[in-house]
């Protein structure tokens, strides 16, 4: 047997893993293997596998860098485990979104602009005496591509009267001009109008057309005195005011802003359309005027990449060698991304319209042209937002990964790409402070032994579900047609009163569909969308202060004795604000401690040790427990903790219901998985009172849970239906699509080659449809 030490070792070995919820875990996983970390929600498998695993990987790679470069990356921390071994390089894909940026691209995500902006400069085809241009110049996101009008984006912002103004009734000093911010700045901007002399009393409507011109369009910036009203209790001096037109404020608020609230209400007001000098493409008159195969550039990257691919096949321009070269390189980048279901993307399309799951394949797509040696790649969940069919690309292409001699360790709930595994580590068994054991690490035949385990139920047993009875719907939403994105006039109904699913193949047109879905539809008294971005972007915000728990909680506190004696109102017991929040720590926690060219280190707080809150205010308790103590709690423990205060076990109980019970009250948004995320969502709309018919719409509300945390879900979601009310769901999980009482496929393929309606009708009904891709997969788990 060879030493743990041994460099020839086969195994990554794992002593002493305390990440997280992780409780001093140990475990040998091989090299070389397609090893899938499996477990309930909240389990730990991610603590494992990028916590520890990843980021140790990651630390020991930075430790070869020199120092002075290593205080210019951005680093993670050393994670929290005794001992590890055995550990190549590793190179990371997970779910996380980046800043969303319209500049970013499918294109400039996997490096095919690159190759695409090389073969026009170097092989196209260029007008009689034009010089050759650098291959800079036919990127939209250079000074040298990009359209001098619209500045690379394709597209211009303007305005009109109509959205400044939506009410022409009232005067200015009423708020007719809309657009403006509101208080004190928007005063100022009307006191400055009246020191310039126009009338601010009299209706919009009736100011002349020429002076109505001026004040929402105007370029001009004149500077006045303003004399300001008095007020009877303070004093007002004049002071130096400077004029801005309504335009002028929104189209700068719009482009400058950091607040995506302010962006919001400033994008209310403008309009959107093509750049009339580029006519959309984004770049210059030169670069628009070569061409590769007769098409410009534009003109390629707006096609779907398999048919890119073909017309790229076909050759090079007159033959050359350059273009055949350029050509082929260029058709075996784009095969991988095909090859994982992708094909139906094109080069320009925006990075913020893809989805988590796409994003992180096209990553994929690149990592398997690079032919790297020895890693580890560590995935989290590859499978998301995947077909069936599709799940089988990506398991041809992990198993070309790991051929490739490298090792592939995916966290992963799909059973189809937990059976194609190596090698299982099942964490468990429960969630959060019920779980963080390693409950069975080996061949995934021998997990069936293992009786604690929660995958081991799903994985070996494959008996369809039993049957249920379709619901008869009280009517019908009608949609369409529909004509957007790759839907052309399609019209689809939806029954009232019952659970539909949306099928088909990625880019089929599923979620364009569901967009139509509006309150205005008759038969709507209300719409809620339950989706799975954050609920947060800092740690500042909770599952407590999401979900309205936080102010019952404040509520309590502020009501004992002890609070009352001192003067203590709810606001005390806020970390967001000065009072009773720390202030050493501004109410974070922790501190952050620069170490130079060591990766900055997050320490708890020297003063409050990580409570949040000064010693004055902890001193405040109810039932023995202080307001930190109280958000420390699992939502499990607060069930119990306040179970005679009506307002927080309702909160509470819609929490457990979902299957939330192990997260804590304060558990910061940040550290929440997306399928989490959406639970939190879905609990704050079940807490509120319902009056009249609601509309649930869930895009693929199993990505990311386990098959016991999709059962719990499925229930809650059945119980609105047999409450009166009709769920929508995106869904490639076909348990949950053989569960529903209406199946609407979309397809048969991707982009182009999808947006018509394949089957709809009842599960059973399109099991058997005739040319639906859907169809045998949903066969399979039928009743």
């Amino acid at each position: 047997m060879r030493s743990p030490h041994d460099p020839h070792d086969p195994y990554v070995r794992v002593r002493g893993a305390r990440e997280h919820n992780l409780k001093g875990v140990d475990v040998d996983i091989p090299r070389d293997v397609l090893a899938v970390f499996t477990g309930v929600s909240g389990s730990g498998k991610s603590s494992l596998a990028f916590g520890t695993i990843y980021a140790e990987a990651q630390r020991r790679y930075f430790e070869s860098v020199a120092p002075y470069a290593r205080r210019l990356i951005h680093q993670v921390g050393a994670p929290k485990v005794a001992e590890l071994t055995g550990l190549p390089p590793a190179v990371s894909l997970e779910q996380r979104r980046s800043a969303p940026s319209a500049r970013s691209s499918v294109g400039t995500v996997t490096n095919l602009s690159n190759s695409l902006r090389m073969l026009f400069s170097r092989a196209g085809t260029y007008p009689p005496g034009a010089e050759r241009l650098d291959s800079d110049a036919f990127s939209p996101n250079t000074a040298a591509g990009a359209c001098r009008e619209c500045h690379g984006l394709g597209h211009v912002h303007g305005t009109s009267e109509e959205l400044l103004v939506p009410d022409p009734s009232l005067s200015v000093r009423e708020g007719a001009i809309a657009a403006w911010p509101g208080a004190w700045q928007g005063k100022n901007l009307r006191d400055i109008l009246d020191a310039l002399g126009h009338d601010v009393d009299r209706p919009w409507r009736e100011l002349p057309a020429t002076e109505r011109e001026w004040i929402l369009f105007t370029d001009e910036q004149p500077v006045v005195t303003v004399h300001p009203v008095r007020d009877a209790d303070r004093i007002q001096r004049p002071y130096q005011g400077t004029y801005t037109s309504a335009a002028r404020y929104v189209l700068k608020t719009f482009s400058d802003t950091r607040s995506a609230s302010l962006r919001a209400k400033a994008e209310r007001f403008l309009t959107s359309t093509p750049c009339t000098v580029c006519g959309g493409s984004r770049l210059r008159p030169e670069a628009l005027a070569v061409t590769f195969g007769g098409r410009t550039i534009a003109e390629l990257a707006a096609l779907p990449l398999t048919d890119l691919a073909a017309l790229l096949d076909g050759g090079g321009e007159g033959g050359t060698e350059t273009a055949r070269v350029l050509t082929e390189d260029l058709t075996s980048r784009i095969a991988p991304v095909v090859e994982l279901g992708l094909g139906y993307l094109s080069l320009d399309r925006s990075t913020p319209t893809l989805s988590a799951g796409e994003l992180q394949r096209l990553r994929l797509a690149t990592q398997l042209r690079s032919g790297l040696f020895g890693v580890v790649y560590v995935l989290d969940e590859p499978s998301a937002g995947l077909h069936p069919a599709d799940t089988e690309a990506l398991l041809t292409v992990l198993d070309r990964l790991k051929a490739a001699g490298n090792s592939v360790f995916v966290v992963e709930h799909h059973l189809e790409v937990v059976r194609g595994a190596d090698w299982l580590v099942d964490v468990g068994p429960g969630a959060g402070e019920h779980g963080g054991r390693v409950l069975y690490s080996g061949p995934p035949a021998e997990l069936a032994s293992v009786e604690e385990s929660a995958t081991a139920v799903f994985l070996f047993d494959e008996s369809p579900g039993p049957a249920r009875e379709v619901r008869v719907a009280r009517g019908w939403l009608k949609v369409g047609p529909v004509t957007r994105h790759n839907l052309r006039a399609v019209t689809a109904e939806f029954p009232i009163g019952a659970f539909t699913a949306i099928t088909g193949v990625s880019g089929s047109g599923k979620s364009t569909l569901v967009g139509e879905l509006t309150e205005e539809l008759q038969g709507v008294d209300r719409l809620v969308r339950v989706d799975q971005k954050p609920i947060g972007r800092t740690p500042r915000s909770n599952l407590a202060t999401y979900t309205g728990l936080f102010d019952v909680v404040r509520k309590v506190f502020a009501e004992t004795e002890e609070a009352r004696s001192r003067g203590y109102g709810v606001g005390r017991f806020s970390f967001n604000v000065s009072g009773g929040r720390c202030e050493t720590c501004q109410g974070e926690g922790f501190v952050s401690v620069e170490l130079l060219f060591l990766p900055s280190t997050y320490a708890p707080c020297p003063d409050c040790g990580g409570a949040r809150y000064n010693p004055a205010t902890l001193e405040v308790t109810y039932r023995g427990r202080n307001i930190a103590e109280v958000l420390d709690l699992t939502v499990e423990g607060a069930a119990e903790f306040f179970a005679d205060i009506p307002a927080a076990v309702r909160s509470l109980g819609t929490l457990l219901d979902v299957g939330l019970g192990y997260l804590r009250l304060g558990q910061p948004a940040t550290e929440l998985s997306g399928g989490e995320a959406q639970r939190i969502k879905l609990a704050s709309e079940l807490q509120r009172g319902r009056r009249g018919h609601t509309l649930y719409l869930l895009d693929e509300p199993t990505t990311g849970l386990h098959p016991a945390d999709v059962e719990v879900l499925m229930d809650r979601l059945h119980g609105l239906v047999d409450a009166g009310h009709t769920v929508v769901v995106v869904e490639h999980d076909m348990t949950v699509v053989a569960a529903a009482d209406w199946v609407i496929d979309l397809g048969p393929g991707g982009g182009d080659r999808g947006g018509r309606i394949v089957a709809a009708g009842p599960p059973e009904q399109v099991a058997r449809a005739a040319g639906s891709v859907t169809a045998p997969y949903l066969a399979r788990v039928m009743p």
